[in-house]
């Protein structure tokens, strides 16, 4: 697993930072005021939240006037799906191997 890998599963790992993201994916752009709104905790932790994600480049910002616009930016999940792909091939293989056992056995 790289490093990038780590970073996203870590990002990731915690429930209240994989909501704001799915919130940014499923509702597009949105301020910290509108995201604190709907996460239940508070703007100070929305916004340590919303650093993590941004550090992991699973957000970008956007400044306007006062206000900061949160984005997901869901193609940064690009090595989460060659990892789960691969270990999709690998765990398939061994089921197959498995499989194949079992027929050899039943004869």
């Amino acid at each position: 697993m790289t490093g990038q890998q780590d970073q996203l599963f870590r990002t990731l790992g915690d429930p209240s930072r994989r909501a704001i993201f799915e919130r940014l994916c499923l509702d597009g752009e949105q301020t910290v005021a509108a995201i604190t709104r709907g996460a239940g905790i508070s703007q100070p932790a929305v916004s340590k939240h919303l650093a993590l994600l941004k550090q992991a480049g699973l957000v970008q910002d956007r400044h306007e006037g006062r206000q900061t616009h949160y984005s997901a930016r869901p193609g940064a999940l690009a090595p989460l799906v060659d990892w789960t792909q691969r270990m999709t091939r690998f765990w398939e293989g061994r089921f197959d191997d498995l499989e194949d056992l079992l027929k050899r056995m039943d004869q």
